[in-house]
């Protein structure tokens, strides 16, 4: 059988890594911490492909049912 890139699926939104400095933007802009933030497992099929490690934040940019485009984050365990 052969493999399925499942982030090529229509439905998987598009997931990326942020980078340090895009973290800490965002922890401040939100005043919380990472601790506070939903969890994403690093075994996630969607994100398995960026190689995350445990702590990094996943930026997930999805399009809402009126069309426009969300960012969702998650930090990974």
């Amino acid at each position: 059988m052969a493999n399925f890139d499942i982030t090529r699926h229509f439905l998987v939104p598009k997931h990326l890594i942020l980078s340090k400095d895009e973290e800490n933007k965002l922890l401040k802009k939100y005043k919380v911490t990472k601790e506070e933030l939903p969890k994403i497992k690093r075994s996630d099929p969607a994100i398995d492909h960026l190689k995350p490690k445990s702590g990094d934040i996943i930026k997930i940019d999805r399009r809402s049912v009126f069309g426009d485009q969300i960012s969702y984050y998650r930090v990974v365990i």
